[in-house]
């Protein structure tokens, strides 16, 4: 097996509804939210974690490839694989040279290689940095929330969570490592598919209440056509 070529991809993701990736920060802070965002330690801005952005994408890929079944709902590895029918198997083996697998199927690892795919983490984009620092725009925002008592009709457990704002833009910076023995074109369809997913779904957290919907934007022209032509789904 050998490496071949390094492709890569930047763009932009565009936030649609307000976007929130948690900081895991239990801390309740007096006048703050119970929910921020994670933002990088030094400039304090919010950011896209690759894993977060990795994460998604993959955990789409795998609900559409029909293998969950044989997963125990744990990532695919290459011992649910093997339980697969064949006509499955195909989409299956793509995802684990996309995205790898765990250490403990190192040994089984040989014949699929490392994982294809390396995402960085999502910074803000330039010019929204800039209209931040002038105070054109917020990079975040509070969006209280609370529940309703079904029989008094009264809203109950007021929480208020952090959120990148709509309108906002990242950069984005992917890249697929290509071995000898890949379809490189194949790779790459499958995994343009699963960042239409996202598109589709959301990213973050809160997506059933209306957070997290994102677009993608490809630096380059051609590849940006050829994602905006994507159709995951046959309509019917």
């Amino acid at each position: 097996m050998k490496l071949t070529a390094i492709r890569e991809y930047r763009g932009r993701i565009r936030v649609i509804t307000g976007l929130h990736i948690g900081a895991g920060d239990m801390e309740m802070h007096i006048g703050g939210t119970d929910n921020p965002v994670v933002k990088h330690p030094f400039t304090f801005e919010p950011y896209i974690p690759g894993s977060s952005l990795k994460g998604k994408v993959r955990s789409l890929m795998e609900l559409k490839s029909g293998l969950m079944a044989f997963t125990d709902g744990k990532p695919l590895s290459i011992n649910a694989l093997g339980k697969a029918s064949q006509d499955l198997k195909a989409y299956g083996e793509a995802i684990i040279k996309l995205f790898g697998t765990s250490g403990a199927e190192e040994e089984k690892l040989a014949q699929f290689g490392p994982s294809r795919l390396s995402f960085s983490d999502c910074m803000l984009a330039e010019e929204f940095r800039e209209m931040a620092r002038k105070g054109d725009v917020v990079l975040t925002e509070i969006k209280p929330e609370n529940s309703i008592n079904r029989i008094k009709g009264t809203a109950e457990n007021p929480r208020f969570t952090e959120r990148v704002p709509a309108g906002i833009e990242f950069s984005f910076y992917i890249t697929m490592k290509v071995f000898d023995s890949d379809n490189p074109d194949d790779l790459e369809n499958k995994f343009l598919e699963g960042l239409k997913l996202v598109e589709y779904d959301a990213l973050g957290g809160s997506g059933s209440r209306g957070y997290g919907r994102v677009k993608f934007f490809f630096d380059d022209e051609n590849l940006n056509r050829k994602f905006q032509d994507i159709l995951v789904f046959h309509k019917k």
